[in-house]
């Protein structure tokens, strides 16, 4: 009898806790989390995973279509396996992309903290900049950046992380200043702290959140920029591979073989709908000013 009544209350408190999750989180922010964990776990373990070598070439299966035993996604042009090199390309893309949006949100909150602690001629120069950049043209700055010094893995990211700095320049700059406004920083200051460590240890966690929230919305617009990029063809060059790299590659044969080109610009889209699906759900979530 004990142990039915156990399974009872048991059964009754399922319900109710499933509800509590579904909505704490959507069923879209779940899907796009799981979506999002899968391109991780793939570009974590590509090496284990993928069935051949990404540069491997078979001519007599060219352009075999997808289902064809060994080759789950078809092949391309050259008879490479488009899953082996779909899986190479998601995990170059994520490493481009998550490198330049730290570097960049480190260089923006930087300056920014810098724009607060000075004031004067050094915030003066910071909004300048940041002006300047959010007016030009990054897509085309780009492109000749890469065709004058030419394309390579480090300089992708570097070039990519001068992207969106502006924004987490703004939003640090503003934090700062109404964080030292409050009574918590001037108190620690009285009590002989240095500015590093009032910034450091005591502003930098109470506008972590609204930064992390700006990363997850500047993160698919660098997989964007990086897409372009390369399928414009001065982005990853071969041997390597990307998303947008593939995309390049297979729009010549879209008519013949569209997996080629399908696959990568299928994953290209939900990467980047997952992405903005769940940052759009931390913001609400994080975000005091949403709340």
């Amino acid at each position: 009898m004990t142990d039915l009544a156990g399974d009872n209350v048991v059964d009754a408190a399922s319900p109710g806790l499933l509800r509590r999750i579904r909505s704490r989180m959507p069923l879209l922010v779940i899907c796009g989390a799981g979506w999002l964990a899968l391109m991780i776990f793939a570009a974590i373990s590509t090496d284990l995973l993928r069935p051949y070598p990404v540069t491997k070439m078979d001519l007599s299966a060219r352009l075999a279509v997808p289902g064809t035993p060994g080759h789950w996604l078809g092949t391309d042009e050259l008879g490479r396996d488009v899953l082996s090199r779909l899986m190479e390309s998601i995990r170059v893309s994520l490493v481009i992309a998550f490198g330049a949006t730290v570097l960049s949100a480190v260089f923006g909150t930087t300056l920014g903290f810098l724009a607060a602690r000075f004031r004067g001629i050094v915030e003066h120069l910071v909004l300048t900049l940041a002006d300047f950049q959010a007016a030009l043209p990054f897509m085309i700055l780009s492109l000749s950046v890469l065709a004058f010094f030419g394309s390579s893995m480090t300089l992708l990211v570097l070039l990519m992380s001068f992207y969106g700095w502006e924004r987490y320049a703004r939003i640090a700059r503003g934090l700062a200043i109404s964080a030292g406004a409050q009574g918590y920083a001037a108190a620690v200051v009285q009590l002989g702290a240095t500015p590093a460590r009032v910034y450091l240890k005591h502003i930098l966690p109470n506008v972590a959140s609204t930064i992390i929230v700006s990363m997850t919305l500047t993160f698919p617009e660098i997989i964007l920029m990086e897409s372009g990029l390369s399928f414009l063809g001065l982005g990853v060059q071969p041997p390597d591979t990307s998303l947008g790299n593939m995309v390049g590659f297979g729009r010549e044969y879209l008519t013949r073989a569209p997996w080629v080109m399908l696959a990568p610009a299928f994953v290209i889209m939900l990467t980047t709908l997952s992405i903005s699906v769940v940052g759009d759900w931390l913001r609400d979530r994080l975000d005091p000013t949403v709340r």
